[in-house]
């Protein structure tokens, strides 16, 4: 059986996949393009994306967003026909300038996680850019499309349903994440689409679900299509491919890692993410790392209290210091054993997904 393709909106992804946004820097214009080049959604991240600016240390609102506006243009320009979108996190402090930004951008859709994104209707007036909210559980799905319909008559584009196996930041307490077993993303993704059922039903309109957050191969895809999802997203996957923007060091951590060197740490903002144990998490394990600059790029955190500089940590990972930075994976990092190129990735992933849909 064909993979149904992804609709939101106007928008029509031939493939069903979306590849997650990863920052700092490990998603850009260049695999973003090359994802939307093969049919699937590339998406680029908007975290601290001026690192490479000359003003990111003096300007760094204005470097970020001169590097995001860079960014999109050159993916449009590499990808002129393929579906672009940024991912841009609810709890920075540069979130409606990155938004605004990437509306005067004319990008394709807008997806924004870490918190709930209680203006972005606001934010996307009168654009033809497409929102989509990231939630983990039908709880927040329903209180941020109930939100939206009460103060903007607005329904998401799309929600993407992340579960507790991604990489980076989770939306999960360290108790669930400690618990045996895991919450279930079948679970999760079953209570979104019971939750949005009787939105879609008032607006006679059909809000797409995105699986998302340990997706690893195309049995994977095609169990989340037979449940319902419209698509999927994947970022872990699209590391260990040549057009990911990462360092080549960064890119090598994946493939070295082991099940065992994948671990569950604690961010500087008090939320939980997944990482590679390296000895930069060593190092914290023994000692605070003093905070020398901050770029107050996001709401909660405090310098003279946070335990490393999660920027910095990110910066020198994504430029290849893999030993003193942070690097942030899904759960099935260790599953990977080669770089491919994203065509390739896309082809062996719809293949297998098609045969299991038979």
């Amino acid at each position: 059986m064909k993979l149904p393709s992804l609709r939101i909106g106007n928008l029509i992804a031939e493939i069903p996949i979306v590849q997650g946004g990863m920052g700092v820097g490990i998603s850009r214009s260049n695999l973003a393009s090359a994802v939307a080049n093969e049919g699937g959604i590339g998406v680029i991240s908007g975290v601290q994306i001026g690192f490479n600016e000359p003003d990111f240390e003096t300007d760094n609102k204005g470097a970020n967003i001169r590097a995001l506006q860079k960014e999109i243009k050159k993916a449009r320009e590499l990808s002129p026909k393929g579906i672009i979108g940024v991912n841009i996190l609810t709890a920075m402090n540069n979130y409606k300038e990155l938004v605004l930004a990437a509306v005067k951008e004319k990008i394709d859709l807008i997806i924004c996680g870490a918190g709930l994104p209680v203006d972005l209707p606001e934010l996307v007036k009168n654009s033809a850019s497409k929102i989509i909210p990231i939630v983990s559980s039908g709880k927040a799905a329903s209180v941020i499309t109930r939100m939206w319909d009460k103060k903007y008559q607005y329904l998401p584009d799309a929600l993407i349903v992340e579960g507790p196996h991604a990489g980076g930041h989770l939306g999960f307490s360290l108790e669930q994440l400690k618990s045996n077993p895991l919450p279930s993303l079948s679970d999760i993704v079953k209570d979104v689409l019971t939750a949005i059922k009787p939105f879609e039903e008032k607006y006679n309109k059909k809000i797409p679900v995105i699986a998302a957050g340990g997706i690893f191969d195309g049995n994977d895809i095609a169990n989340f299509i037979k449940l319902g999802a419209s698509g999927v997203q994947m970022g872990t996957r699209f590391v260990a491919t040549r057009e990911c923007d990462a360092h080549e060091n960064y890119k090598e951590a994946y493939l070295k890692a082991s099940k065992g060197d994948i671990q569950i740490i604690k961010s500087p903002v008090g939320m939980p993410g997944r990482a590679i144990r390296n000895e930069f998490i060593k190092a914290l394990e023994e000692t605070n790392q003093k905070v020398a600059k901050c770029y107050n790029c996001l709401k909660p955190c405090n310098p003279a209290t946070t335990p490393y500089c999660i920027s910095k940590a990110l910066i020198q990972a994504v430029k290849g210091d893999v030993k003193n930075g942070l690097i942030f994976t899904g759960s099935n990092a260790y599953k990977l054993n080669k770089i491919i190129s994203v065509k390739q990735l896309i082809n062996e992933l719809v293949s297998h997904a098609e045969v299991a849909l038979t």
